[in-house]
């Protein structure tokens, strides 16, 4: 196992990094960039519960023990609370403790020393139980308690309760329950943990948020991510060693090969595959509920010698595609918005284009695909533009930019704007995939279908098989190197990665103001017409 970046790559990135710079000019401040931001946001009004999956072993929970004694020596007109700190150890709950009073000194907050007693927690099937368990008492009457269990006797209590490596208490749901019931009165729930498989509660509620099913805030901080925030410098710093790119490198490398196998759920923040599909066969036909009369699929294979024939000849084989999609276009529904992906291949997989509409009720729905083999890169544009064109209401437009996919996001962004850092306003936006856009933007499109009522598609065995074929790859969902149908007729999940792209496009928030003439509307409204499909072709070639 040697990591998402080589031990050369990180070296010469770190030696060539202005943020290296920066950061051991500012390595003496008692919190890390990472933890600044935890807390920073903890900190912040409306966080109310934050799930953290992050790597084992950078000191987050320093950063906690920080807040915590911050919250706890608070007047309660300030904000003061008391604190309660779960783990799955004592050990673990002795060192949090340890650190709050650290904490306490050097923020000169007059508090008691820290003292171990007996909690109390009752079993319907052991009865009373005693826990050891350890806090500090500060002079604004609040308090930090640590838990080294997970205790019913939560229940009627108020705070901050910090779950430290969630994944592995006994019963995290139960917990959960609890711990939820301190926000009706102003408390606050902090979730954080190194991942412990893909079926455990934990990554479950971590999908369910990047899905969008919980309105709770989410951070990943994985190895890289501290180490480019300065964790090695910091190690440095307390040793007494000195940093050099080299020396974290191999630091970096010795830690991803002392984990194995694990260190892509330990360090990078990947669970544990399971088995099996990522979506069941059952779940997709459940969703399939469109007829291709009333959202189209148009299939257009041009022949091998394309290229080579006339130009009377090419128009004559590409006008019957291009009067079939200037259909399908006059009939969207014009009083919906929809949103457009598109995964683009020329050679051995499919190009698709998928459009959505967005109903009343923020359901997505099937409106028109058009899948292309063999067919050159100009008719693919020519047949996206007269989409994206036709398209009522559209507020998004997603493309696959990897490799020659490129070509046609530009020149779409050319008429209809690119959408960068720089300029948010625009239409298009070029996807360049990464495990990151896997891991972040699929988890909404599994959560619309399994929501009823949110996703409807047509009933079709080869988009059902293209949906089946992804599977979790190191815990993220992606479509794997593989093949469906036979000959030249195999497919590569073609269809699934244009419809990840179209539900991610419908969740952006773009919106286009425009004026539309009520002549217009009552007629037939397309700057195409049936007699003048050639002109069209010549104009816009």
């Amino acid at each position: 196992m040697s990591g998402p970046i080589s031990k050369k790559d990180w070296a010469e990135a770190r030696r060539l990094s202005i943020d290296a710079v920066l950061e051991r000019i500012e390595k003496r401040k008692a919190l890390l960039p990472y933890q600044q931001r935890t807390v920073a946001l903890l900190e912040s009004t409306g966080c109310q519960v934050l799930f953290i999956e992050k790597s084992r072993r950078i000191g987050l929970t320093w950063g906690f023990a920080s807040y915590a004694v911050l919250r706890a020596a608070r007047a309660r007109e300030a904000g003061g609370m008391d604190v309660m700190y779960i783990s799955y150890s004592q050990e673990m709950t002795r060192e949090f403790i340890d650190a709050c009073a650290m904490w306490a000194r050097a923020f000169n907050q007059l508090a008691g020393e820290m003292e171990e007693f007996v909690f109390e927690d009752e079993d319907d099937i052991e009865g009373k139980r005693a826990i050891q368990a350890f806090r500090i008492k500060f002079a604004s009457g609040f308090e930090v308690v640590g838990l080294s269990s997970a205790p019913r006797s939560l229940r009627g209590k108020q705070g901050v309760v910090m779950i430290d490596e969630a994944a592995f208490v006994d019963s995290l749901k139960e917990l959960l329950k609890a711990a939820l019931a301190f926000l009706m009165w102003g408390g606050q729930v902090v979730v954080c943990s190194t991942h412990n498989g893909v079926d455990n509660y934990f990554n479950e509620q971590i999908q369910d948020i990047l899905a969008g099913r919980k309105p709770y805030h989410h951070l990943h901080i994985d190895l890289d991510e501290a180490l480019e925030d300065g964790l090695y410098e910091r190690i440095c710093l307390v040793t007494g060693k000195e940093w050099t790119a080299e020396a974290e490198a191999d630091w970096r490398e010795s830690i991803i090969k002392s984990y194995g196998d694990g260190a892509d759920e330990e360090l990078f923040c990947i669970p544990t595959m399971g088995s099996g599909a990522w979506l069941t066969a059952p779940l997709i036909e459940k969703r399939m509920t469109l007829m291709p009369e009333h959202a189209p699929i148009i299939r257009i294979e041009l022949p091998a010698d394309f290229l080579q024939r006339s130009r009377a000849d090419r128009d004559a084989l590409m006008a019957p595609h291009i009067l079939a999609v200037e259909r399908a276009v006059k009939r969207l529904d014009r009083t919906r918005q929809h949103a457009f992906g598109f995964d683009f291949a020329r050679v051995a997989d499919l190009s698709v284009a998928e459009l959505l509409s967005i109903n009343r009720l923020l359901g997505r729905e099937s409106a028109l695909t058009v899948e292309m083999r063999n067919v050159p890169g100009d008719e693919q544009k020519l047949i996206t533009r007269m989409i994206l064109e036709g398209a009522p209401m559209l507020v998004g437009a997603a493309f696959d930019a990897t490799g020659m996919g490129w070509t046609v996001a530009e020149d779409m962004g050319r008429i209809f704007g690119l959408h960068d850092a720089d300029h948010p306003g625009g239409l298009v936006h070029a996807i360049k995939f990464s495990q990151d856009w896997y891991r972040i933007h699929m988890p909404p499109l599994k959560g619309a279908f399994e929501d009823d009522g949110m996703l409807a598609l047509v009933k079709d065995d080869e988009h059902l098989a293209d949906l089946r074929l992804v599977k979790v790859i190191r815990g993220v969902p992606m479509v794997p190197d593989a093949r469906t149908g036979e000959g030249t007729k195999k497919r590569h999940g073609d269809f699934v990665i244009a419809l990840a792209l179209a539900y991610y496009a419908s969740r952006l928030q773009w919106h286009e103001y425009g004026y539309m003439s009520i002549k217009s509307l009552s007629e037939p409204g397309s700057p195409y017409d049936d007699d003048d499909v050639y002109e069209f072709m010549r104009k816009h070639w």
